[in-house]
């Protein structure tokens, strides 16, 4: 069944189209003056580009491809009538594996051609090549278990999706990190130990030239992978039935509590929000979502904390570079995640055809959900986002300064440095370096640029976290319209992030990339307005500015058209999926 679904083909065409565009790009940025230091740089780029991003799309393929394919069956009672065949667990979990596995190998197959013509361009060993497509199999073996494994253990999507993200971060990060502990105190060298269980760690040693325990770690990889397939076919068996609800005297359990809160939280949400939209009750009654959003938080802060404390040797702006894009990526995720589930569960249970039977209109019931959203997320959610702009403020500030230090101690060949002119101070007095190049010649640029001020970075860091804000709000608003649309919270998870997120970023990382380039600083270096060591400064300033407003315009138009199709077309959609269901 899953061999004849068109999205099969559509899947292997797409993620060949994706790496031929990324390569095509690629190559155009290089004719055109990419700064290359030798004649194999440009294919070893290029393998990197294509390699790491295939291994991203391989450590997610657990969150969306196997992360609820049990579970589901769990919560439409179909996982007990495959028990009353033949079949056995690790029949169900074999064929699992390879139903949900078969696009993503094929995207994965479809990438390698691509991938192949590194090896043309030069700098790229078939050796390498091949260790790296059977590393980045690994990875993606590895993510489906876990999702796997996940899955039986669970009844929700959401959960089950939380605990694979979990999973795949410890399989990828968890041994080199302790490896990486027990060097530290035992004052020795690194030696890769638990290392070896990581695809990530696999990935890397695919790379590297000298000898490697690749081989060593390709064992340790399969054999996780098969420990976690083989849990899940034990498992599978005993955790498929839904257990008897509780009597009464034991209905408030600690689950029930880190779900919905205590009793009386209950009757005073009730109380008060019921009347004002029926919908902001029914969505801010789960409050699980919102602790872990405020554990995210106070962990976040806790750790920009440790790293401002020990500031020295560059521990902060390497600590802070390691912890912002994952947390970044987080709440991409929780927005996503969050907002499809809405629907999804909603319409699977006949809750939004009995909604759109009362007074309540579409405009209604999606107020309802945003201002739940603004309730149960908003002030989490703020700290998070501060701690994010004063972090990114002072990291960028930190590395301007350090940069302007480089950019004075480091000469420029052939040409002689000049200090005593008193023309060519800076602001603060100091002697900035006057380059000379051949006899006779004239002043050039200078060598060094002063830093700017905080109030730069802090601006810069603003255009950031607004730009993250405004992608968090379209992530919501089109994670809405795709949950109404899609089968399943993970497909549309899946949907949202791809579209709103992932096709957009390389689109405009492309037009930056060619336009800033190409079109503006051409024209501001050939009119000698800026010196060489002001493009330091400007180049930041200008990409910047530039990504933030095609952010903003990219966020802009999938909200309004979000808004829109909610608004008109909430209730035929959910007709259509009450014919479709019934």
């Amino acid at each position: 069944m899953a061999s004849r679904k068109r999205t099969t083909f559509r899947v292997r065409v797409y993620a060949a189209l994706v790496a031929f565009v990324i390569g095509t790009g690629f190559l155009v940025l290089t004719a055109i003056g990419l700064p290359v230091s030798g004649p194999a740089m440009p294919g070893k780029a290029l393998f990197g580009v294509l390699t790491w991003l295939s291994l991203a799309a391989a450590l997610s393929a657990g969150l969306f491809l196997t992360s609820d394919c049990v579970s589901e069956e769990k919560r439409e009672g179909t996982l007990g009538l495959l028990f009353l065949t033949s079949l056995r667990g690790y029949d169900i979990v074999a064929g699992k594996l390879l139903a949900t596995s078969i696009r993503g190998f094929h995207a994965l197959l479809a990438i390698v051609p691509v991938l192949a013509i590194t090896l043309l361009m030069g700098g790229i060993t078939g050796l390498r090549f091949a260790k790296t497509s059977v590393a980045l199999v690994a990875a993606f073996l590895a993510s489906l278990a876990a999702g796997l494994f996940a899955s039986t253990l669970s009844r929700d999507s959401q959960k089950s999706m939380i605990a694979t993200l979990a999973l795949v971060l410890v399989l990828a990060g968890g041994g080199p990190a302790a490896d990486g502990i027990i060097a530290a105190v035992r004052e020795r060298p690194f030696e890769p130990l638990l290392s070896l269980t990581s695809p990530v760690s696999l990935f890397v040693m695919a790379g590297d030239s000298g000898r490697t325990p690749f081989w060593s770690g390709l064992l340790g990889n399969a054999i996780v992978t098969g420990l976690s397939l083989g849990l899940a076919a034990v498992l599978i068996r005993h955790t498929w039935q839904q257990r008897a609800p509780a009597p009464p005297r034991r209905v408030q359990t600690w689950r029930q509590w880190w779900r919905f809160g205590g009793t009386r939280r209950r009757m005073a949400l009730r109380q008060r929000l019921l009347d004002v939209n029926p919908v902001l009750w029914l969505a801010c009654r789960e409050r699980w979502q919102a602790v872990s959003l405020w554990i995210l938080a106070l962990l976040l802060v806790g750790a920009f904390a440790a790293l401002y404390i020990d500031s020295s040797g560059g521990l902060i702006e390497i600590g802070w570079h390691v912890l912002a894009l994952p947390v970044i990526l987080l709440l991409y995720l929780g927005a996503a995640s969050e907002a499809t589930r809405m629907f999804v569960e909603a319409r699977r249970s006949g809750l939004l055809e009995l909604m759109l039977s009362t007074p309540l209109s579409a405009r209604r019931i999606l107020q309802g959900q945003w201002r739940a959203w603004l309730r149960l997320f908003g002030l989490p959610l703020g700290l998070c986002l501060a701690t994010l702009w004063v972090g990114m403020a002072l990291v960028q500030h930190m590395t301007w300064g350090q940069m302007a230090i480089a950019a004075r101690a480091t000469p420029i060949p052939g040409a002689v440095t000049n200090t005593a002119a008193p023309t060519n101070q800076a602001s603060s007095g100091t002697p900035v370096p006057v380059v000379v190049i051949g006899p006779g010649a004239g002043p050039a640029a200078p060598a060094a640029f002063d830093p700017p001020g905080i109030a730069v970075a802090l601006a810069m860091a603003s255009a950031s976290i607004l730009t993250v804000a405004a992608n968090l709000a379209a992530l919501g608003w089109f994670g809405l319209w795709m949950g109404l649309t899609s089968k399943s919270a993970n497909l549309a998870t899946l949907k949202t992030i791809v579209f709103v997120q992932v096709i957009p970023w390389f689109v405009i990382a492309f037009a930056s990339a060619l336009s800033i380039p190409l079109l503006m600083l051409p024209q501001l270096v050939g009119g000698g307005r800026l010196t060489p060591g002001a493009m330091m400064l400007w180049f930041p300033l200008i990409a910047t500015a530039v990504n933030t407003l095609l952010y903003l315009a990219k966020d802009a138009a999938f909200i309004l058209y979000a808004k829109g199709k909610l608004t008109a077309e909430l209730r035929s959609e959910t007709r259509r999926a009450a014919r479709g269901r019934s």
